[in-house]
């Protein structure tokens, strides 16, 4: 009898032992193989998510076939404690394996929907809402409109739906402060008050991701760190000979330079025509200067520098004052910051517009004076030719 009951715990044994292993090959063939998602989405992992959250949500969205299967495959690959908060595109027909890879990826997130809030020199601003069409990456265009004009019917949808859009505030090189800020306040989607004017310069002109509802002065403050590390490292980075002496001087001369140029090839050689008129003792003679010295940088001027405010003694005026002016005149980038510090090796003391939206470089006052003539017909014809 002994002999029977063995022989049949034998068997039992063998039989188990048969279905567990036909069990794990199922659960590996689960787990690596094809997964059942028909189209590609977005799925976000919640800060602080567990394994069990976000595996149900996985299976929720049709993503996974057995949230179990896609614990026991990250237990079993070590990836269970991996997890990394974001929003991730799930390619369609992705497989457990795969999609457990993107989750613990800690890649940047990727959204469906963006509003990129732009801030214009005028203290205002502009939305652009765009959707990234899930498994292509195509971007498409919904809408693109200013705060003054009728918000569109589909960002209005989508900002009071359950749709998760994520929020972008893109400032452009060389605004003022008080641009800045008073774009900000047009920004429906931030909250708070800003009780002060930022430090003129000190702002990281760069394209941020906010929650809507953000405050503003920690967007600020956010903005304010950033401009601090990129003068620092920019900072002890700097050429042996240029004639600054602190870096707030650095900081000036990088709003000039940045006010002077939008090319990005042309920054170093104009930071080497004002770093060559300091040290001859010349003085800097640039318009922007005049045009924050009548403006207080409060909006722009919006119109020609009258021969009086070239003449008007003011702080910043560099027509008038030697040196540099009292404060930077803008807020400017990294490459104005970096070619304030390490300007181009020239022995260029003049330039003017060229007409093609460079600028003509000269050694000599005769030299720039024929530059200037040409500036000047191109101007004439430019006049001409709009009247006609």
């Amino acid at each position: 009898m002994w002999k029977h009951v063995a022989a049949n715990g034998l068997s039992f044994l063998i039989v188990a032992f048969i279905a567990f292993a036909a069990a794990i090959g199922w659960g590996q063939r689960e787990f690596t193989t094809s997964g059942p998602l028909q189209q590609a989405i977005f799925f976000e992992v919640e800060r602080g998510a567990s394994l069990r959250t976000v595996s149900e949500g996985l299976a929720e969205e049709g993503a996974i076939s057995s949230p179990m299967v896609f614990r026991l495959g990250a237990d079993y690959t070590g990836q269970a404690g991996e997890l990394r908060f974001g929003n991730y595109e799930i390619p369609a027909g992705a497989s457990m394996a795969e999609i457990l890879d993107i989750v613990t990826s800690g890649a940047a997130s990727t959204f469906r929907y963006t509003a990129t809030f732009v801030l214009r020199n005028q203290g205002t601003g502009e939305i652009r809402l765009r959707e990234r069409v899930p498994g292509t990456g195509e971007i498409i265009e919904l809408a693109t409109f200013a705060y003054e004009e009728e918000v569109p019917e589909i960002y209005r949808e989508l900002t009071g739906s359950d749709a998760q859009v994520v929020y972008r505030v893109s400032v452009p090189e060389g605004l003022t402060s008080w641009q800045i800020v008073e774009g900000l306040n047009q920004a429906e989607f931030l909250s708070g008050e800003v009780p002060e004017l930022p430090q003129e310069g000190m702002l990281a002109p760069d394209t941020y991701e906010v929650e809507r509802g953000a405050d503003r002065q920690e967007l600020l403050a956010r903005m304010q760190a950033a401009q601090e590390e990129i003068l620092t490292a920019a900072w002890e980075a700097r050429a042996d000979d240029v004639p600054l002496d602190t870096i707030e001087e650095a900081l000036i001369l990088a709003s000039i330079i940045e006010k002077e140029t939008s090319v990005p090839e042309e920054r170093g050689r104009v930071a080497s025509v004002f770093e060559n008129r300091l040290n001859r003792g010349m003085r800097l003679q640039t318009d922007p200067t005049v045009i924050y010295g009548v403006t207080n940088g409060r909006g722009v001027l919006g119109r020609g520098i009258r021969q009086s405010e070239l003449r008007d003694d003011n702080p910043w005026n560099t027509y008038v004052i030697d040196g540099l002016p009292i404060t930077p005149i803008a807020n400017p980038g990294r490459a104005a910051i970096e070619a304030a510090l390490n300007p181009d090796e020239t022995d260029y003391v003049f330039f003017v517009a060229d007409g093609t939206g460079s600028h003509a470089f000269a050694e000599t006052l005769e030299e720039h004076n024929r530059n200037v003539a040409r500036w000047r017909q191109i101007e004439a014809e430019r006049e001409a030719s709009a009247t006609e």
